[in-house]
């Protein structure tokens, strides 16, 4: 990128403006703006982009119609007239076979061309001579520190001091040199976060991010940050939403985080408006982290809710939150609205999504389940995500759900025969030290056609071939014989494998699960057999002799899901148990209402009182695993640590565990305590389904 810099602003000015429009790319090509010195303000919709170009003060427009000609064109006769009168250039990027088009290109109003395939060299010097043209033209570039009506501020790290613009520091009742903290707290709270996320991106290595937001009697805007390439800080442009009449646009809905999400509903349900909300689960996107890693994962992640945004924002504006919930979940709550306007909100939001995201060289598709709940009186924001989840799991409807099923079950015994099914490894922590412990095996179908599938369509499917017990099977010994070959740095963890209902009604399956491990070569005492309570055959007394026979093989067992079943604690009386596993939903409750910690509080005594070790599943939060270490709760798996992981992540993982941490103790209550312990926090079916 050295050479980006060689062609980039040579002419001296200080923040030349460049407007981009890009229907596909934005995001790639202002980073790449960026990175060569122009100061970018990007859009990806036609819609108000003739009126922020006016605003932005750019003199130079880009319109990125490459793969989107007719909307290109559309675009460029937008923009034709403000660009003229600037006056400035206006850039068209065509694909190869839109050459042939070139005619009609200068007829909407272009005055540059670029043709693909080029370079991202070719891309910076392309725009370098449009702004030559401008300054043969007569025109010049806006300083944005100066004054005007210019809403802007830079950064110089070395005075933590920010320099803010005189409308700027006029709107947010600043002085013009404030110190950061002085500057976040004259922000919205939600705003605060957004910074903080936005600059800690730029430290990291991006050239730019923008992020929307809502000032109160403002509307909304944009702001753009990037770094600064030459003084080593950042810069900012503060840019107002307007609509084309000149007016501000209205203002749409509130994002934040999901803590800002949840207290926003509270607050709305405590003032009695009963509240609307639409959890978003998208899938494919552990695909994406997997073949091109977690940063594009975790770019395609804010393009979607940048895509919800945009969707929501029309029918429902200020009357809506956002947030991201956990994973690749994204929560819309509403209040005040009617029932035709979050029809068009939800068509919207699919719509949305239905499009092809690109991350990096890769056309992602992203499938969308959506749930609908309605708040109840005196309901908390925790209990309506926690239904809205279960309403999740019903979105696509039963008669879909068979249906994808049968076509999956044909494929079950070609997954088993060709060994389709992977196995991932989600790390087990110890809350008292921090240190990794153990990993529960974890099942992912990779089908040759359709692509990742997890492990509850997996099981699903197999149940519907009559092949559950042969899948269930293959998977224990894939996990086993992968974790008896692991590496020196793994040798001390422990591996939990589950077992499904039909394994246990199963004759000899105490039997058959012990040769299985003997055969795999995998040592017994480092091994957990974890059951959920629907998995528990009726007879308890028959029951506890088979995971007796476990135990006395050197097996530890556990009750997983705990919380989510039948609950019994018959089953705790009369099984015998080494640890219980507190479900997802219960450790979201923590932070919830005072009662629902009680109920928390008391699941962990119950447990501890009969000596098992607790593990709490889906662990997510700081808060969350703070609440749970002051409730005595020796184990945590989740999010908060790590998703479910392939081999060579996980060393990286447990050798940096190993350097940060020392091994923790063994609480004195937990006579029984395993060496480790967990579950997957998203799992719905007994081998995860995340």
């Amino acid at each position: 990128m050295g050479q980006m810099g060689a062609v980039g602003t040579s002419q001296g000015i200080a923040n030349p403006m460049l407007f981009l429009l890009s229907f596909r790319q934005r995001d790639e090509l202002s980073n790449l703006y960026a990175r060569a010195g122009w100061q970018v303000i990007a859009a990806r919709r036609r819609d108000g982009a003739a009126q922020r170009f006016r605003t932005s003060g750019a003199h130079v427009a880009v319109v990125d119609a490459r793969g989107a000609l007719e909307d290109g064109l559309s675009a460029l006769a937008d923009l034709a007239t403000p660009v003229a009168d600037a006056p400035g250039a206006l850039l068209a990027l065509l694909s190869k076979g839109d050459a042939a088009r070139l005619d009609d290109v200068l007829a909407a109003g272009a005055t540059h061309f670029l043709v693909s395939p080029v370079t991202e060299i070719e891309l910076a010097q392309a725009v370098r001579f449009a702004f030559r043209h401008v300054e043969r033209l007569g025109g010049g570039w806006r300083d944005l520190d100066g004054g005007g009506g210019a809403l802007a501020w830079s950064y110089d790290r070395g005075g933590d001091r920010h320099r803010l613009s005189p409308a700027l520091a006029s709107m947010l009742h600043l002085d013009l040199a404030p110190t950061t903290r002085a500057l976040l707290a004259a922000l919205p709270r939600s705003a605060r976060a957004s910074v903080r996320d936005a600059r800690r991106s730029l430290d990291r290595g991006r050239p730019a991010v923008a992020f929307a937001q809502t000032v109160p009697g403002r509307g909304r805007m944009v702001v753009h940050l990037q770094r600064d390439l030459q003084g080593g800080g950042m810069r900012a442009l503060v840019e107002p939403l307007v609509a084309d009449g000149g007016a501000p646009a209205p203002a749409g809905p509130e994002v934040c985080d999901l803590a800002g999400a949840t207290a926003w509903i509270d607050g709305r349900i405590g003032a009695g408006h009963p509240v609307s909300l639409s959890l978003v689960a998208l899938g494919g996107v552990e695909a994406i982290n997997r073949d091109l890693g977690r940063e594009a994962g975790d770019w395609l992640l804010r393009a979607a809710l940048r895509r919800i945004e945009t969707a929501v924002g029309e029918p429902l504006g200020r009357r809506a939150v956002i947030a991201r919930a956990e994973g690749a979940e994204f929560l819309i709550g509403a209040f005040g609205a009617g029932e035709a306007q979050l029809q068009r909100a939800d068509t919207a939001v699919r719509h949305a999504l239905a499009r092809p995201f690109v991350a990096g060289e890769q056309v992602a598709r992203l499938s969308t389940r959506i749930g609908h709940v309605t708040s109840v009186p005196g309901e908390t924001a925790a209990q309506l995500l926690q239904r809205a989840r279960f309403a999740v799991d019903a979105a696509e409807g039963d008669r879909r759900r068979r249906e994808e099923l049968d076509g999956l079950a044909l494929d079950i015994p070609q997954a088993i025969e060709r060994d389709e099914v992977e196995i991932l490894f989600q790390p087990q922590v110890a809350i008292g030290g921090g240190r990794i412990v153990g990993v529960e095996a974890l099942a992912r179908w990779r089908h040759p056609t359709r692509g990742e599938i997890g492990a509850e369509a997996l099981f699903g499917a197999a149940e519907r071939a009559g092949r559950i017990v042969a899948l269930s099977e293959h998977v224990q010994r894939c996990a086993l014989r992968r974790a008896a070959s692991w590496p020196d740095s793994l040798a001390r963890l422990r591996l939990s494998i589950n077992v499904t209902a039909e394994d246990v009604a199963h004759p000899g399956f105490a039997d058959r699960l012990l040769e299985r491990v003997d055969a795999s070569g995998f040592p017994r005492r480092r091994l957990t057999v974890e059951i959920t309570e629907s998995g528990l055959i009726e007879d308890l007394g028959e029951a506890s002799g088979l995971l007796a026979e476990l135990r006395t093989g050197g097996c530890r067992v556990a009750i997983d899901d705990f919380g989510t079943g039948y609950s019994s604690l018959a089953y705790l009386k009369a099984l015998p148990l080494d640890y219980l596993k507190i479900d997802k939903s219960l450790t979201q409750d923590i932070t919830g209402s005072p009662r629902d910690r009680v109920v928390v509080r008391g699941v962990i005594d119950m447990a501890r009182s009969l000596g098992l070790a607790v593990v709490a599943e889906g662990v997510e939060t700081e808060e969350q695993l703070d609440l749970l270490a002051k409730e005595g709760c020796q184990f945590f798996q989740g999010y908060l640590c790590a998703e479910p992981l392939a081999l060579p992540a996980l060393e990286a993982l447990v050798g940096a565990s190993s350097v940060a941490t020392s091994p923790p103790a063994a609480p004195d209550t937990a006579p029984r305590l395993p060496t480790g312990a967990g579950s997957a926090p998203s799992d719905r079916g007994p081998h995860g389904s995340r």
